[in-house]
């Protein structure tokens, strides 16, 4: 907790004892009145960070600058968006200068009007607008105390406007928040600067002591000093604690027990209506007057804030201007007041305030789960609604919560086991807190009657096996006997939520074994849905399950899903379109979704979701040949699911630097990072990872000109002449296969390969397929006229272009064999094109190819060859052109989605690759007339 108003402290026109300096220097890194900035105020407890709030808010307006303030509440921690709620108060009238949906979306997170979730970044630019609109031109300054008890859909918003505010010339808004140090929300206060309040100086301690109990004895002044350590909520509090007792003997109990009964002493000392009063401010955590007012009434035998008067006199709280708040003077005064009541007291507490709050059914049922001892059905069926509610809100964390607190009110039966279950799938399959979901787990079994199990609960065992050391033929068995054997309950309706998370989950898992019968499970169970299956697991059986032979029918249905995310705030429902369009190639479409949902999970969002939107992130870009940003999504994805624990899904990032480091050259290194997926593979049963990597394998290992080993590794995915059933990735190594049989001279096989791909009709898949397949006809034939005529349709295909690394790897194969017809002159021009693309993606193999080309048709280069302008790739190009432009690494980092110390990594290396030392010379050594005409730089303002 945070230090708050230190009771009998000097008030705010006061100066604080010691503080000068630092006040100056906070001052002056928040440039206060000046532009603006953000800062983090760390620092242990009781070093005084709410005192240097207090004056420096206080010094603030009396200079005029306007001042908003928050500080995080222990009870309402679980209560999505409280703080910001407490924080925006006295900005509400400004709500309607907002655009409608900016305005909509905040007040759904305040919970001024009913709606689904907004999304946490529409909220986050709410808020910045709002501000900028209070702010008028004029200097703002937001103060926040006591972070870590912000409730952490609060803390990603102040998080994400913390980080923007200093890049908005001009606005001055200045941003301040205190934590204890090391205690700050880790991803809401990643890469904000802070500045750690340090303990008084000896002399500063001496004469704050001095000044505030000129009476006290000398030993134990010294005693107290030696105590404190330069602590000034200990040196202000202790003496008042001595007074009754032994002047020489301060060190009775370890300091913070000390601290924690000072308080409490006070507390106990107040008149019993007052303390009632206090408990249920405490307990109520906004410190709503009107609220505390009635539930006063209620609790106090009809007592109400009149009896506030002796908790003012003793400093314990003030009310804030305009009368209608009431604030804690200390945090740890709140605890004193919560700590010292009865449990019944506390209950009785609970019990008035739920009665108050039945117009807001999510505090109200919270309360009530506090106030109730005994198993209640009711209040437990009250408590599983609020969680619904705090779900549908994006907070998947806080209604997780609620369930656990839901089932723990559950008499014994299907009610508690089911509750607990639902808490557990919650807990594996978005929140990350998989320890916790087993856990749930074991008690969802034991509450459960004899030999019954839930839908939810097998959902969320069958995601613990897979990402722990179970198989997928286990999870498989386990989740089709839940479905089956719980038909009865859930009828094979449509809206059963439990069934279609475990249908969804079960798609997962069928992917994973790449069997046509353990689809067949799948199949069944949503052909039965009714009235009709959703959309999206109707698209999923096609595309997600065999979608070389059924997923071209689903484009139309895909084409609905993908439309209707317009606006979409649910990870959820992004993350399942974005897997219904994975193989049909159309990530592409989805990927400001899923740049949406990748940015709530770095500020905290669903663990789970944030992995597959980097998922469909780094597959889109090395399709699309934004391989540098795969790879930093990828590091990113393996740090995400190591400290999650979704060991599960990391084959996918390490599949990404495999077939990346494969098509640059690093055939030993993605070799042998694709034989540790397969090893995986092996051992899970699941072969559609093993899948994967021998695509990277086949893929660096044509790159290296073993076309042998590429075979092999091509054909262990899809036999040569075959389409494998319900194998996806069939599809994606269809044509390295075709290229590696003609390579080692079995030209059947490859034609054998390119009837299948015809007759499973590929060609409607996407323009990828439709290119490749061209392009791998005509690698089979001897003709040289009919292979040409392939050739050129393949390298013309509509949007066949987007696919840069295969179109430049056709456009090379073209050029080879215009060569080998002896129409040289236009060979150059496809062999040009196929070297400029594999230049600028780093592609070192494939580019030494098309450069040999070329020599073989009398052509020399006026430079060197190297990736890009310099010998940089297009994403450090980029970055090399808006330092260049005085841009710095965290703007630059927020501008293309990378995190700020990546961009300082390429910076460093872009440096070496220039020859040169500092920022100030990228300038002049980034020459635009090197550039290759055609080629300009281009910023994605979708990631």
């Amino acid at each position: 907790m945070g230090d708050g108003y230190v009771p009998g402290a000097p008030g705010v026109g006061d100066p604080l004892v010691g503080r000068d300096a630092d006040l100056r220097r906070v001052r002056e890194r928040l440039r206060l009145g000046a532009g603006g900035g953000a800062l983090l105020l760390a620092g242990e407890a009781g070093v005084g960070k709410s005192a240097v709030l207090d004056a420096l808010a206080g010094s603030a307006g009396a200079d005029g600058v306007a001042v908003l303030r928050a500080a995080g509440l222990e009870f309402e921690a679980d209560c999505g968006y409280s703080c910001l709620n407490q924080l925006l108060f006295p900005a509400l009238g400004a709500l309607e200068d907002l655009d409608a949906d900016l305005r909509r979306a905040l007040r759904v997170a305040l919970g001024f009007e009913n709606g689904d979730p907004p999304d946490q970044l529409l909220v986050s630019n709410a808020v910045v607008r709002l501000l900028q609109t209070v702010a008028d031109g004029s200097p703002l300054l937001i103060v926040v105390d006591d972070l870590p008890w912000v409730d952490r859909a609060s803390a990603a918003v102040l998080g994400f406007v913390a980080r923007r505010l200093s890049g908005l010339g001009g606005l001055g808004v200045s941003f301040v928040a205190a934590a204890r140090t090391g205690d700050a929300h880790p991803h809401e206060t990643g890469g904000l600067p802070a500045y750690d309040l340090p303990p008084l100086d000896d002399e500063s301690a001496a004469r704050l002591l001095g000044s505030r109990f000129p009476g006290l004895a000398r030993g134990a002044r010294r005693r107290l000093l030696a105590e404190a350590g330069g602590n000034p909520l200990a040196l202000l509090e202790l003496p008042a604690a001595l007074r009754p007792a032994a002047a020489d003997s301060p060190a009775v109990l370890p300091l913070t027990r000390r601290l924690e009964t000072l308080f409490g002493s006070r507390v106990a000392g107040l008149p019993a209506p007052s303390r009632s009063l206090l408990l249920l401010a405490a307990l109520e955590g906004t410190g709503d007057l009107g609220v505390l007012q009635a539930a006063a009434r209620r609790a106090t035998a009809g007592h109400g804030l009149e009896h506030l008067a002796p908790v003012e006199r003793e400093r314990l709280v003030h009310i804030e201007e305009g009368g209608q708040r009431l604030g804690f003077r200390h945090p740890l005064i709140r605890s004193a007041v919560v700590g010292q009541a009865l449990s019944g007291e506390r209950r009785a507490a609970h019990a008035a305030l739920a009665h108050v709050l039945a117009d807001r059914p999510e505090r109200r049922a919270w309360h009530l789960g506090e106030a109730t001892l005994e198993p209640d059905e009711e209040v437990a069926a009250l408590l599983e609604h609020a969680a619904g509610l705090t779900l549908r809100r994006g907070d998947a964390a806080g209604a997780m919560r609620t369930l656990i607190r839901s089932a723990s009110l559950s008499p014994e039966g299907p009610n508690r086991s089911r509750r607990l279950a639902e808490a557990a799938y919650l807990g594996a399959e978005s929140t990350g807190a998989l320890s916790s979901a087993r856990r749930l787990l074991d008690d969802a079994r034991q509450a459960a009657p004899e030999g019954e199990d839930s839908l939810h609960s097998a959902t969320a065992s069958a995601l613990l096996l897979l990402n722990g050391n179970g198989d997928v033929a286990t999870a498989h068995r386990l989740l089709s006997e839940a479905i089956e054997s719980a038909a009865g309950t859930h009828r094979y309706r449509a809206g059963d939520k439990a069934l279609v998370d475990a249908l969804h989950v079960l798609a997962v898992v069928c992917f994973f074994g790449a069997r046509h019968d353990l689809w067949q499970v799948y199949y069944r169970a949503v052909g039965r849905l009714t009235p009709q299956p959703p959309p999206i697991l109707a698209v999923l059986g096609r595309t997600f399950s065999d979608p070389a032979r059924t997923g071209a029918a689903a484009h139309g249905q895909l084409d609905v899903l993908v439309a209707s995310l317009a606006g979409e705030a649910d990870p959820v429902r992004i993350t399942r379109v974005g897997t219904g369009a994975l193989y049909l190639d159309r990530l592409g479409e989805v990927r400001e979704p899923a740049w949406q949902v990748v940015r709530a999970g770095r500020e905290g969002g669903p663990a789970r979701r944030y992995i597959s939107a980097l998922i469909h992130l780094c597959l889109d870009d090395y399709l699309t040949g934004l391989w540098d940003e795969a790879l930093d999504l990828a590091d990113e994805g393996l740090q995400a699911c190591e400290e999650h624990g979704y060991s599960a899904f990391a084959w996918y990032f390490l599949y990404i630097r495999s077939v990346v480091l494969g098509a640059r050259g690093h055939a030993d290194e993605s070799l042998a990072t694709a034989d540790v997926i397969i090893d995986w593979a092996t051992d899970h049963g699941a072969p559609c990872a093993a899948h994967y990597a021998h695509h990277a394998a086949a893929v660096a290992a044509l790159g290296r000109g073993d076309f042998t080993l590429a075979y092999d590794h091509a054909d262990a995915v899809s036999p040569a002449g075959t389409l494998a059933s319900h194998a996806p990735h069939a599809l994606w190594v269809a044509a390295n296969l075709v290229e590696a049989a003609v390579r080692i001279n079995r030209r059947e096989e490859a034609a054998a390969h390119v009837r299948a791909m015809r007759e499973a009709g590929i060609t409607t898949v996407s323009s990828r397929h439709a290119m490749l397949t061209e392009a791998s006809a005509a690698l089979c034939t001897d003709d040289d006229e009919q292979a040409l005529r392939l050739f050129a349709l393949a390298v013309d295909t509509p949007g066949g272009d987007r696919w840069r690394f295969d179109h430049a790897r056709v456009r090379l194969a073209y050029g080879e064999r215009m060569r080998r017809a002896r129409t040289t002159s236009e060979s150059r021009t496809q062999l040009r094109a196929a070297l400029a693309t594999f230049e600028e993606l780093g592609a070192r193999p494939w580019a030494e190819r098309a450069m040999n080309e070329l020599r073989a048709t009398g052509s020399r280069r006026s430079r060197p060859a190297a990736p890009g302008i310099h010998g940089l790739t297009s994403q450090k190009l980029q970055i090399a052109r808006l330092a260049a432009s005085g841009l710095t690494n965290k703007q630059i980092a927020e501008r293309l989605f990378l995190s700020h110390r990546t961009v300082g990594a390429h910076l460093y290396q872009i440096y070496e690759q220039l020859g040169i030392t500092s920022r100030t010379m990228l300038r002049d050594a980034l020459d635009p007339t090197a550039e290759p005409a055609g080629r300009s730089l281009q910023v994605r303002s979708s990631g």
